[in-house]
């Protein structure tokens, strides 16, 4: 049986791979901090994104887009920040936050881009 963190790690891979063909550069990936966790680190143009996939097999409890509430927005953006801090080089670059919804079997995923998905309360 495999279990949901292999899952995850395969999907966030066909992710990056997909993110990839639509032009954007990898940087990081599963970049962890004790107060949250950014599944993928990538350059669009000169633009930093910090991307978060969500996962759901069927649609039933809502799409991956429906799960980002409002404290893992925070969680994330917190992340983002430690992110910042550790990489001075990208200190002035423009950052957004996107999330993939990937659905669908594991073997065919089908990836739902939000760009910008959610802005940083100033």
């Amino acid at each position: 049986m495999t279990s949901p963190r292999t899952v995850g790690d395969a999907l966030e891979a066909a992710t990056e791979r997909w993110l990839v063909a639509q032009g954007l550069r990898p940087l990081a990936r599963q970049v962890r901090y004790r107060l949250g966790e950014i599944d993928l680190v990538m350059l669009h143009a000169e633009v930093l994104v910090f991307v978060e996939v969500r996962y759901r097999a069927t649609a039933s409890h809502g799409d991956g887009l429906d799960s980002i509430t409002r404290a893992k927005q925070k969680k994330l953006v917190r992340a983002a920040q430690l992110f910042l801090q550790g990489q001075p080089r990208y200190a002035n670059a423009p950052c957004r936050f996107d999330v993939v919804s990937v659905s669908g079997a594991s073997t065919e995923p089908h990836f739902d881009w939000l760009r910008d998905a959610f802005r940083v309360d100033g």
